[in-house]
């Protein structure tokens, strides 16, 4: 049921109440789940039955009376019965079922979408891996996230803005160059000690291979030419940094992910943002010497009210160590106070389920230096969505390492091996906080049970219809046509259902994004799917009569749509043929 026409039903509700002496009541509709008992349900009766002192069927019964008398419901509602102790199950006119074609085909791609959130501004901020190695399989599925995340808020009508928070400064950094360092001396002749800590995939010697060739790489609009000296380590990191930094872009292009903005750690410290905070903190009154260390009361900051997370911390943190330098969340706090000076009204953070620990750490932080900053946090600020890892199998066996990256399956190998359409698809297909299993073998069987093969051939197949009907030289009705189409041949039990599954799509991309969930339009799009291929396998669509060959075509047409609209909103294409 489309949302106009659900308000219309509550409109109608709350008129039958008045007309049998109830004030408006909060109406809850629900779609029941058996077929059977119609296709909207409300349980109204059951909920001012006390109120009236009657019984809750009497109530319904005096509820779906005044419906019936009502005139205005003659074009919505088609039936009306009373169920158990006192449900009210009323079912549509085919006509009302009907209106979604026509609503989806008026729309185009600007079915499901809204502008309810107009001139609200979000940024969301994912992947922000350190340059110090190849993306990861967490990062894949950050990235698919955070990207269709980012997608569902703008169709809500936000302005989004795509953040990638490069953190370019710390030991790791400090790792990368020694171990560049040492694989350019070795590919010299040289030998050496490779320095502990250091990083041993492949990748290192391709970078020291490349920086001995005076290479060049392109990063941030300009090119970067290696030096080729194996005694400057701050040329080294510089070129080991900017090889990576490409590298990751590569990979991320290749996923079809884009980013609009890029903050260096780095920039932190450069412009002394990380210390004007720790002194903003500090005049809060909330910190306190122990040790010889900065503490931060983080226990006592309520930090409730974002989307994950702990309502407040377990205990208070360490800010700055006894040797002068800062914990891990300090720099994280200086970020997010760029973010609010930068006047953003909705921040979320797309990280990893590690990051749980931290994000108290940084809300707290952020309320205490507020204050002295002339900056105002809203209550839970920022919204976090936390995933848990992913595992990925191939003929039945985990593949755990990759050969270039030395440890770990990387972005690319997964790209490698199912392209970028499966591997969408799969990525946001569990809830973040699920861990799961990617099968290579099952994302690249053309089956069923492989969920994006499953989805885009439902597309696929509708576009085949239409090249049938072209081949055939019936006049199907393009968008033009089937706009006017005459509808009232769709009777069946599929068609309705199929008609029911389109209706629903705003309100399931509306509660998607309310909930930072985009696995909620990968479920719906299977759900689509099985509607229509069961529809499609025991219906003939060009079948000889024009009006009813028509009425389908323009039913195919709005379904192509919306499979079309969700496959975008998650980054995956909608292929004409396959």
């Amino acid at each position: 049921m489309l949302a106009e026409q659900q308000q219309q039903l509550i409109r109608l509700i709350d008129s039958a109440l008045a007309s049998i002496g109830v004030a408006p009541v909060p109406v809850t509709l629900e779609r029941p789940k058996a077929e059977a008992h119609g296709d909207v349900a409300t349980n109204v009766a059951l909920q001012i039955a006390k109120s009236q002192k009657k019984n809750p069927r009497e109530v319904a019964e005096a509820i779906a009376s005044a419906l019936r008398a009502n005139p205005a419901s003659e074009e919505l509602i088609g039936a009306v019965e009373i169920a158990g102790p006192g449900f009210i199950n009323l079912r549509l006119t085919a006509a009302a079922k009907h209106r979604v074609v026509h609503a989806v085909l008026d729309a185009g791609t600007c079915f499901g979408t809204t502008r309810a959130h107009a001139g609200k501004s979000v940024m969301v901020e994912f992947v922000s891996a350190n340059p110090t190695g190849p993306l990861h399989l967490g990062h894949a599925r950050q990235a698919a996230l955070g990207d269709a995340v980012a997608n569902l808020l703008a169709a809500q009508g936000w302005q989004v803005t795509r953040e990638f928070y490069y953190n370019d400064a710390g030991v790791q950094i400090a790792n990368l160059a020694l171990s560049v360092q040492a694989r350019a001396r070795e590919l010299a002749g040289n030998v050496v000690e490779f320095p502990e800590g250091g990083y041993r995939g492949e990748y290192i010697s391709e970078i020291a291979r490349d920086y001995l060739a005076r290479a060049s790489v392109e990063r941030d609009g300009t090119s970067l030419t290696a030096l080729g000296d194996v005694r400057d380590l701050d040329a080294i990191q510089r070129f080991a940094v900017a090889y990576l930094r490409n590298e990751q872009d590569q990979d991320l292009a290749a996923l079809g992910i884009r980013f609009d903005s890029f903050f260096l750690e780095s920039s932190l410290y450069s412009e002394r943002k990380v210390h004007s905070t720790v002194d903003a903190i500090a005049a809060s009154g909330l910190t306190y010497e122990h040790e010889g260390a900065m503490w931060l009361k983080t226990s006592v900051i309520d930090v409730s009210g974002g989307h994950g997370g702990p309502p407040v911390d377990d205990k208070d943190r360490v800010m700055r160590k006894s040797d002068g330098s800062y914990t891990y969340f300090v720099p994280d706090v200086a970020y997010h106070v760029t973010k609010l000076q930068r006047g953003f009204d909705k921040v979320i953070n797309v990280q990893g389920s590690d990051h749980y620990g931290t994000v108290a750490r940084v809300r707290a932080g952020l309320q205490a230096a507020a204050q002295s900053l002339g900056v105002t946090v809203p209550k839970g600020f920022p919204d976090y969505l936390l995933h848990k890892m992913l595992r990925i199998t191939r003929g039945g066996e985990e593949v755990k390492m990759s050969k270039r990256a030395g440890t770990y399956v990387t972005l690319r190998d997964l790209l490698d091996w199912v392209g970028r359409d499966a591997a969408r698809f799969f990525l946001v297909s569990r809830k973040a906080d699920a861990e799961f299993v990617f099968d290579i073998d099952l994302a690249l069987s053309q089956s069923e049970e492989n969920p994006v093969y499953y989805v885009q051939y439902a597309h696929a197949r509708v576009c085949s219809v239409f090249a049938q009907a072209e081949e055939k030289g019936f006049g199907g009705p393009e968008l033009a046509g089937a706009q006017s189409a005459d509808l009232s041949p769709l009777q069946s039990a599929r068609e309705h259902a199929l008609m029911s599954r389109l209706a629903a799509y705003p309100t399931a991309i509306a509660a998607a994004t309310a909930e930072l969930a985009p696995h909620q339009v990968a479920s719906y799009l299977r759900e689509l799917a099985a509607d229509f291929h069961g529809y499609y396998n025991a219906e003939r669509i060009l079948v000889d009569d024009a009006v009813a060959r028509n009425a389908r075509l323009a039913l195919l047409l709005a379904t192509r749509q919306v499979l079309a609209n969700g496959l975008e909103l998650i980054g995956v294409s909608a292929p004409q043929r396959m």
